[in-house]
């Protein structure tokens, strides 16, 4: 029997409930996805673009069904059963896989919602580790023991994002290439690519196109990620294997993701403003002037976009608002990342979920504050404060990293940091009239700008401390209580002290760069024992949050207007 986590048990409120899920639970959960339908403009798209967006809104969804066999190797199997069940209970079901991409309740553990058996289909309790990536039923042990006996190249290859590792005939391992394992579908997504290129006529988009549909069939994605780098179209896409999330037992393997969007040209020009003073804001970090980067070189590609459509590992359980990519370090080290932000997925957010938590949470004369500039533009500045801070340490004399000297704390600090410095970032260059046609300057400014993020936090911790985010975001609010920069006022509201915030957030922000910059892992391991909980007066407030959808479930209808022309 499987019992349903605690933050599924608050949203549907019952008693401890055993699996299967019933209809009015199944609804429940999904109850917790607010449905909104995503749009973007795309009458100024030429002819041409307007047929190449549609090639690649068929490929996108090829990758929806690709991704689920790397999900987990039953998974298209028991999708095929579910759409079987015509009753209500089967509609429910069948319609909250698809919102998880299987049988397993993201927010709620990677818990399952169904029974054992569905269809000749045994579903497991729980996600596999390793997903589809390795072979069923092998241990991290003994992958690792022949990862490790390999040659170099050959372990670089079992290692590497585009290939799984199976058991021969003989029932000993071996590398397979994407390019070989999902051959079919990438057929496929390949001509969709090259008929999409032969339609737009935009050379950067027609060049990585072109580029995307030959890394498809010949496993190297090298080209196509720089001529993704340099993309500058109308049409903005972002389609293969990238995040490797999905991979819990190594991290190594990327499932595929698609992203078809229009970009917002008006936006992607107020980003120009960051590129001129990265510089000056690595240099006024509140960090040991040893540690910081004298040469912090040129802001990485940025662009904002509207999505059309989302596909794979890019539309499941709660939607993506931004992302960094390419995760290949050989571009990084040469270009670093490009960061693509989805407006109106963020736009939708702030309606859905933002805005009624704020009517929890804040006192009411503080809720005329909550503005969408504020927390748009923090998004943004987290996702750019990635680039900056400490990324190269000494141990023992030999060069090291924050990500291997934090080992597993090292994603919940760095979530943190980037949200902590963005914050900071904002302060400094608003206190320089750096934002003033942006964001504005003054008292109104730094009110929205505060109380927008002591609202958004609260929208982070609604998902519970299962991820990075959720973690960091709990160090930040407990050490701003802690500090008088956030206060309680004991009924599940809470409001910013402005005399005491700023310096709040520096001292924080002290904290997080300094134990990136000495790689300090005893210390980061004590500020998560210390503060990533939640405390009895945030839980009062998240306990009125049950009826607040956790995140949105996005509908298309600009995708499907586009492929009926």
């Amino acid at each position: 029997m499987k019992k349903l986590l605690p933050l599924l048990l608050a949203a549907i409120g019952t008693a401890v409930t055993a699996a299967p899920a019933t209809v009015g639970e199944l609804q429940a959960m999904t109850k917790r996805f607010a449905p909104v339908a995503l749009k973007a403009d795309a009458s100024k798209l030429s002819a041409g673009d307007k047929k190449a967006i549609a090639k690649l809104i068929e490929a996108a969804k090829v990758i929806d069904v690709l991704q689920l066999r790397q999900r987990w190797a039953g998974n298209e199997a028991l999708w095929a059963a579910l759409k079987k069940d015509k009753t209500p209970l089967g509609k429910a079901r069948l319609d909250y896989f698809w919102l998880n991409k299987g049988p397993w309740s993201i927010i709620d553990g990677n818990t399952s919602f169904l029974p054992q058996h569905v269809g000749g289909v045994t579903v497991p309790d729980k996600k596999p580790e390793g997903a589809n990536f390795y072979p069923e039923g092998s241990t991290k042990e003994a992958l690792e023991t022949w990862i490790n006996g390999l040659p170099k190249s050959d372990k670089e290859q079992a290692q590497w994002f585009f290939t799984t590792i199976r058991a021969g005939a003989d029932m000993k391992f071996k590398t397979v290439k994407y390019s070989d394992e999902y051959k079919p579908e990438l057929d496929k997504l390949a001509k969709l690519l090259k008929e999409a290129a032969a339609a737009t006529d935009n050379a950067s988009l027609k060049k990585f196109l072109e580029l995307r549909a030959d890394a498809f069939l010949s496993n190297d994605y090298l080209a196509s990620d720089f001529a993704w780098m340099d993309l500058d179209s109308p049409v903005d896409v972002t389609i293969g294997p990238y995040e490797t999330y999905n991979d819990e037992l190594f991290g190594y393997k990327a499932a595929f993701e698609a992203y078809v969007s229009i970009r917002d040209q008006k936006e992607t020009d107020k980003l120009n403003f960051f590129a001129q003073h990265m510089q000056e804001l690595e240099d006024n970090l509140p960090l040991d002037a040893q540690y910081r980067n004298p040469k912090v070189g040129a802001l990485a590609p940025m662009v904002v976009v509207n999505q059309v459509y989302g596909a794979g590992d890019g539309n499941m359980g709660v939607q993506t608002a931004a992302y960094n990519l390419p995760n290949d370090e050989r571009v990084i080290s040469q270009r670093g990342s490009k960061r693509v932000m989805l407006k109106n997925v963020q736009e939708e957010k702030f309606k859905a979920t933002l805005t009624p938590i704020s009517k929890l949470v804040l006192r009411p004369h503080d809720q005329k504050d909550l503005d969408f500039d504020s927390f748009f533009t923090h998004i943004l500045a987290h996702e750019i404060m990635h680039g900056l801070g400490p990324h190269a340490t000494t141990v023992n004399g030999q060069p090291s990293t924050p990500r291997q000297d934090l080992k597993e704390a090292y994603s919940t600090i760095e979530e943190a940091k980037a949200d902590i410095t963005g914050l900071y970032a904002l302060m400094h260059m608003m206190d320089k009239g750096q934002l003033k046609n942006s964001l504005g300057q003054g008292e109104e400014a730094e009110r929205k700008l505060h109380t927008t993020f002591l609202a958004s936090a609260f929208r982070t911790l609604h998902f519970g401390l299962t991820d990075s985010h959720a973690r960091g975001m709990a160090i930040q609010v407990n050490y701003l209580l802690d500090k008088g920069g956030f206060v309680s006022h004991g009924d599940g509201l809470f409001s910013v002290d402005f005399k005491k915030i700023k310096q709040a957030v520096l001292d924080l922000d002290r904290e997080f760069l300094t134990i990136e910059a000495t790689g300090d892992y005893a210390r980061a391991k004590d500020m998560m024992t210390k503060y990533v909980v939640i405390r009895p007066e945030v839980q009062k407030a998240l306990d009125k949050m049950k009826t607040v959808p956790n995140d949105i479930r996005p509908s298309f209808p600009t995708a499907e207007a586009l492929l009926k022309r």
